[in-house]
């Protein structure tokens, strides 16, 4: 592997000779021109809207003075990253290359370009970041990926919360409350079995609970001061054994561990549980949308998480768009990444054709039933910077993203170098084994944990600690 990321290395740098350091790449000029080659999964020659959709950015450029082509480059969907990386071997290098994995080792060739400089001079790309892009950008600058956090966000259907007589809960105290109130409450002429259900494992748990825990971050102190995992913190324990009353008591749905997600989402939408958590955004607008279909008119609602949210990974991107030290084409690059992050590119972006996706009549957009199939190519930018008159997600959906952007926290994550990778899946297994465990009864968090706080560390946890202590 490293042999073949030492020839794409190479190929890479092969005109690097004609291309200006990036020190000395001029500032922003009122016009830029040139071709762009770009390559990214899904972005096809062979679907008509793709090319509609760049032809009219390619338009649009023209119209603020840009002499700008963007040539679509094609590579199958299957096996993306694989085909891209012969791609690159072959010395064939577009100007901009989305990753969906693999970039890391060719960063660190050399070869992809640090963007922080490059969006500090833009007009609307630096500002439609999100709070975890910038936070990524700082940590490993070679990826751009402006899309929302996949944040997740809890909601139960209204007339439930109504009819357990509680208001919407804000504290751990109230959300306990209220998913011990919801098991036997009835609705429809049903009652609901269980107040929560989580597939597989606890993770989407995690995400509502872990800050109510204090467990604000993957890295924290312990009580002598010393940094620790918070796999293995008092927070945890003390999480855990919560947990395991929801679970004694019927409320946590026992059979979480062996449900996947479609068995989540179908018990929340037959009434067989009262509470889930959904993606923030679309998935939360799928949520809703089912939920009226199975039971008309029944409506959804956001729950706030009791003390914010898990804190979001910030370590680098996992996928996003990469420029090559071997583009000449850096102001048109530019110039096309910061028109389709301004309000009239997001339009274009986030609402699809006018006639196709939505109709206008005089200032009222109204969409149309092809809205829900259109997605951005490119970037969504922060609604706290633009939001489009017309949405295709819902208020709820919306309100959920919000949320997201309302509660974000940056996680003290790192990259884990490839020499540790054993020792990080050996701590996740055993951890997410003994979860369980714990959960369920079989392990009690009064007597048997200081065993697993010792298995864990043998598991790998404590290469992983020495490192991170290193490290930070």
């Amino acid at each position: 592997m490293m042999k073949d990321l030492t020839i794409s290395r190479r190929a890479l740098l092969a005109g690097l000779a004609a291309t200006p350091a990036l020190a000395m790449l001029p500032g922003r000029a009122m016009a830029a021109s040139g071709t762009i080659r770009i390559v990214m999964k899904d972005l096809l020659t062979s679907n008509p809207e793709d090319v509609a959709h760049v032809a009219r950015i390619e338009k649009a450029l023209a119209a603020r003075g840009h002499d700008i082509k963007i040539e679509i480059i094609d590579l199958p969907s299957e096996g993306y990253a694989e085909k891209l990386n012969l791609m690159l071997l072959s010395g064939d290098v577009p100007d901009i290359i989305y990753f969906q994995g693999g970039d890391e080792q060719i960063a660190q060739q050399g070869v992809l370009m640090d963007l922080n400089p490059l969006i500090a001079k833009t007009e609307h790309l630096s500002k439609a970041l999100w709070p975890h892009n910038t936070a990524r950008l700082g940590n490993y600058p070679h990826l751009l990926y402006v899309y929302p956090a996949r944040t997740k966000a809890p909601v139960m259907r209204k007339d439930l919360l109504e009819a357990t007589g509680l208001s919407a809960p804000t504290s751990l105290e109230e959300w306990d409350a209220l998913l011990r109130a919801i098991p036997g409450t009835e609705i429809g002429g049903k009652a609901v079995k269980h107040g929560i259900i989580a597939p597989n494992n606890t993770a989407e748990l995690d995400a509502i609970f872990d800050p109510a825990f204090g467990i604000e971050q993957t890295w924290m102190k312990n009580a002598d001061g010393a940094l620790i995992h918070s796999r293995i913190s008092e927070g945890e324990r003390a999480k855990l054994a919560w947990y395991a009353s929801l679970f004694a008591d019927g409320v946590l749905d026992p059979e979480f561990i062996t449900s996947n997600w479609e068995v989540k989402e179908d018990k929340f939408y037959t009434g067989q549980v009262g509470v889930v958590m959904g993606t923030a955004g679309p998935v939360v607008g799928i949520y809703e949308a089912k939920m009226a279909q199975v039971n008309p008119g029944a409506e959804l609602v956001l729950l706030t998480p009791p003390a914010g949210i898990q804190a979001v990974d910030v370590s680098k991107e996992s996928r996003g768009f990469a420029i090559p030290v071997t583009t000449k084409n850096t102001d048109a690059i530019m110039a096309f990444f910061d028109f389709v992050a301004s309000p009239e590119g997001q339009m274009m972006e986030r609402l699809g054709f006018e006639g196709e996706h939505y109709t206008r009549e005089g200032d009222t957009l109204t969409a149309t039933d092809k809205l829900g199939a259109w997605y951005p190519r490119f970037i969504y930018a922060n609604p706290n910077y633009h939001q489009p008159p017309l949405s295709p997600l819902s208020p709820l959906a919306q309100s959920a993203l919000q949320q997201g952007v309302d509660f974000f926290r940056a996680d003290n994550t790192f990259v884990w170098s490839p020499d540790l990778a054993a020792a990080v899946d050996g701590a996740e297994t055993y951890y997410r084994t003994n979860v369980f465990r714990f959960v369920s009864g079989e392990l009690s968090t009064e007597n048997d944990w200081d065993a697993f706080v010792a298995g864990w560390l043998a598991a790998g946890g404590q290469a992983m600690t020495d490192h991170a202590r290193t490290v930070m």
